[in-house]
């Protein structure tokens, strides 16, 4: 009932507000950060809504998510493992509009580059931006923007529900990464008060 009624959004949208206010910034952000993850899917996930990601090898789930400039979540879309980036981020993106009117420019990595680019302009009024890497350099290598979304996601998955999909529902999935991310901040708040 929780779910449906959006409980833990609003929930988790009023810390982060309170978290952003906090860090001296403005509750509604003007950029976002976009990336998704794939999880291993549990033996309660329905082969309906599960897929195969076979690039990472897994079997289960993709959570599309966006953060703001300082890694806290904004939206988070969960789809089949199967669902290329750039088609689940149509979702992420209709869906951080629908919330946020304040955003303006998004990064994202190499794997959103194409049609998206045109429809966010045209559709949602965002502009995408790609950050790539470049080929000369080996080894690994922090890129500007997207190391935040992948510290948001070492943040999600410290949570146990979150490191393998255990939900029948993706909505249910969406709901504790919300958790996760309400447990995250609460601590961050708790240590400044």
């Amino acid at each position: 009932r929780w779910v449906r009624a959006g409980v833990w959004q609003r929930i988790h949208d009023a810390l982060r507000d309170r978290v952003r206010v906090q860090g001296g910034r403005h509750p509604l952000p003007s950029a976002a950060i976009v990336d998704s993850q794939s999880v291993q899917g549990a033996d309660t996930v329905p082969r309906s809504s599960r897929g195969y990601d076979a690039g990472k090898k897994t079997n289960g789930r993709k959570r599309h998510i966006a953060v703001d400039s300082s890694g806290l979540l904004l939206a988070v879309v969960v789809t089949m493992a199967g669902i290329q980036d750039r088609d689940g981020a149509f979702r992420l993106l209709a869906a951080l509009r629908a919330q946020f009117s304040t955003i303006s420019l998004v990064w994202a990595d190499g794997g959103y580059a194409g049609r998206l680019i045109d429809w966010s302009k045209r559709v949602v009024s965002l502009m995408v931006q790609v950050v790539k890497r470049t080929d000369d350099v080996k080894g690994f290598r922090v890129l500007p923007r997207r190391w935040v979304v992948e510290r948001t996601f070492a943040w999600i998955c410290k949570h146990r529900r979150c490191v393998r999909d255990y939900e029948t529902r993706p909505d249910h999935h969406e709901a504790m990464v919300y958790i996760a991310m309400i447990a995250t901040m609460s601590r961050r708040l708790a240590r400044t008060a």
